[in-house]
């Protein structure tokens, strides 16, 4: 098993899967985009960096991506790419899925979406070996992360969802609890990582 485990992640670190990695994730960043157009067409410009957010998390991880490619590491999109693909990729798969227990279906497109943001979790997931971030970028990607909810559930700026429109508290404190989560597994590894480095 550890044989396999070691061929798996020499694999994803290769130069061609790395670059079609980015090619992935750079489409999706730009049809993410393009999938807000119809709420930044109603937002205030003030707002604008803060409403599309699974596409604002798959273009931190293309930076990342970029990063590896050179040889680098860009440490604080490393950071904000962890905490928010997987932050936004659980939080899109749970309003879907709500949907569904909601409404009964589901269509095509919500289960692309489904699937697509649980891909964008785990991509996030496999490649923690190789984030180099530390404690400051954490601090950053906390603010980045806890700000954009109170952007969110406070300002009224939160994805388009019918279902976030019926339970709005209960979503708001879901996502706060979401994010928590995913602030901290940022910076447990940031931890261990300098456990280690002083070992």
């Amino acid at each position: 098993m550890r044989a396999y485990v070691m061929q798996f992640w020499y694999l994803m670190n290769q130069r061609a899967f790395l670059s079609l990695l980015l090619i992935i994730n750079l489409l999706g960043t730009i049809y993410g985009y393009y999938w807000y157009k119809g709420q930044l067409a109603v937002t205030e410009p003030i707002y604008y960096i803060f409403v599309p957010d699974s596409p604002t998390a798959s273009l931190f991880f293309c930076f990342a991506i970029i990063g590896w490619l050179f040889g680098k590491n860009y440490k604080l999109m490393e950071v904000l790419a962890l905490v928010t693909l997987i932050k936004y990729g659980l939080w899109a798969v749970v309003m879907n899925l709500l949907t569904l227990a909601e409404t009964g279906e589901l269509g095509a497109a919500g289960w692309m979406l489904v699937a697509s943001h649980f891909l964008m979790a785990v991509q996030a997931v496999l490649y923690l070996p190789k984030y180099r971030f530390k404690m400051w970028h954490v601090m950053v990607a906390a603010i980045w992360t806890l700000h954009n909810d109170i952007i969110d559930y406070l300002f009224g700026q939160m994805p388009f969802y019918r279902v976030i429109y019926q339970y709005p508290s209960e979503i708001g404190y879901f996502t706060f609890w979401l994010s928590i989560a995913c602030i901290l597994l940022a910076f447990l590894e940031s931890r261990k990582r300098e456990y280690l480095q002083q070992q």
